[in-house]
């Protein structure tokens, strides 16, 4: 046995191949490079590393696509025979919930986990990214404020966990504490993405919009690499920025040239590619055929059954693309699943399928039935999937729907909501001056 970057005993492990390891680690915690090829040299190296088998299937259960998911099952079986440390087995117990699709009780199991073997960055980070997938946004900043006193600035990987705290502040709602981590943290690492993003949320979530472009602007160079994995939700970030000041033009050019310049059929870069198409739709922008290929880019990950967030999205674009037989599909395959123990079943019927009626109802011109759908679902969906940004999607469309149902008293309403939460959003300013000139409705007496 060699020791590894856990500084614990690592089974099946020699000198050679811990070193392809920790590089495969250090790839995943800053976003950077190619950790399935690292990891793969360390099993071609010893076939029996076991936390080498641990780290590949987590790439892969994480991805939330159903290929790489079965993929992860895979690997986790000749994990669960090579494993023989205690730390090793936390890792595959953790990893047995995750692929049965119940992801609290994974995270559960890696909050015992990371109380155990605190220096653990690999669970602290699959912990941290299991939170974020279920949107819990307390368990986001406490699991690292749970370790971070036990960790001195001079450990490797320090930075990485400051990161991972600074998105944690910002979801919690604590940000002024969350920019100044995330500020301190690509200080201390320029090339941790998920550190730069975690700031990025910071100004999308106050409507610093100026402040947000030339964030993006000055450090551009540190998260726009070819080998950088969040290049493109960063740049998603940028455009929300332009989007909020009302430059359309500047959005669709970053949506041609970054979010979709490469049409990456990775899950998480769809998301972000439905999510920016659906808000330039609801900013009456004429998006063409740009819904055509990201809804065949789809077909591959909505299925569902695995992530509700992702066929949520999916259907965004299946709806912009006329594919209503595949938004049919999905909510039928909700509406028939049997009851299960399945977490992910439980979030498509409780949130997934409310979320994708309501887009449909919107869509479909129907906005009364999408006022009466979305204001009742956005109140759970943070039980299931992303950021606060990333679901403002909800009451953007609540918002909109709305305006365009003629209802003045809900439209003010959920214009002087969004207001009060982002005072200085042009979007916001702009809505509460659009249910402002809606026409009263006279109310018959009875």
């Amino acid at each position: 046995m060699n020791d590894d970057i856990f500084s614990a005993a690592a089974s099946g492990s020699n000198a050679e191949a811990a070193q392809h390891f920790n590089a495969a680690v250090r790839a995943l915690n800053i976003y950077r490079g190619d950790p399935v090829a690292l990891v793969d040299q360390a099993v071609e190296i010893a076939p029996e590393y076991a936390m080498a088998h641990i780290l590949k299937a987590y790439l892969f259960g994480l991805a939330t696509e159903p290929e790489a998911a079965s993929e992860a099952r895979s690997i986790l079986s000749t994990a669960r025979n090579f494993a023989k440390t205690d730390i090793e087995k936390s890792h595959v117990s953790a990893l047995e919930a995750l692929l049965a699709n119940n992801w609290t009780e994974a995270a559960v199991r890696l909050d015992r986990h990371n109380m155990d073997f605190p220096h653990d960055i690999l669970g602290l980070q699959a912990g941290h990214l299991m939170d974020f997938y279920r949107a819990n946004a307390r368990n986001l900043r406490d699991r690292i404020a749970r370790v971070l006193p036990q960790w001195s600035a001079d450990q490797p990987g320090y930075a990485v966990l400051l990161g991972m705290y600074a998105f944690g502040l910002e979801e919690a709602g604590d940000y002024a504490r969350a920019e100044e981590i995330g500020r301190e943290a690509v200080e201390r690492e320029p090339l941790d993405c998920w550190a730069h993003h975690a700031v990025a949320h910071v100004l999308e979530m106050q409507g610093r919009a100026e402040d947000g472009i030339e964030w993006m602007a000055s450090r551009e160079p540190h998260w726009t690499g070819d080998d950088n994995f969040f290049k493109v939700h960063n740049w998603w970030h940028n455009a929300l920025y332009h989007l909020d000041l009302g430059q359309s033009d500047k959005v669709i050019e970053l949506y041609d040239t970054r979010v979709r310049g490469e049409e990456s059929q990775v899950a998480l870069d769809l998301v972000d590619a439905s999510a920016l198409l659906w808000r330039l739709h609801l900013d009456d922008h004429d998006v063409g055929d740009r819904w055509s290929g990201v809804a065949e880019s789809w077909r591959n990950h909505a299925d569902g059954k695995l992530y509700p967030f992702n066929d949520w999205h999916a259907a965004m674009a299946y709806l912009g693309a006329g594919r209503t037989e595949e938004v049919d599909r999905i909510l039928n395959q909700y509406r028939s699943a049997p009851e299960s123990r399945d977490e992910t079943a439980r979030w498509a019927k409780a949130t997934g399928l409310p979320l994708i009626e309501g887009f449909r109802a919107f869509w479909e011109g129907r906005y009364g039935d999408a006022v009466d759908t979305l204001h009742r679902a956005r109140f759970v969906v943070n039980s299931f999937g992303g950021s606060h940004a990333q679901r403002d999607i909800i009451d953007w469309t609540l918002t909109e729907a709305a305006m365009r149902s003629g209802n003045r008293g809900v439209a003010e309403a959920l214009s002087n909501e969004r207001l009060a939460v982002k005072p200085h959003s042009p979007v916001n300013a702009r809505f509460l001056k659009r249910a402002n000139a809606i026409e009263p409705q006279l109310v018959a007496a009875e």
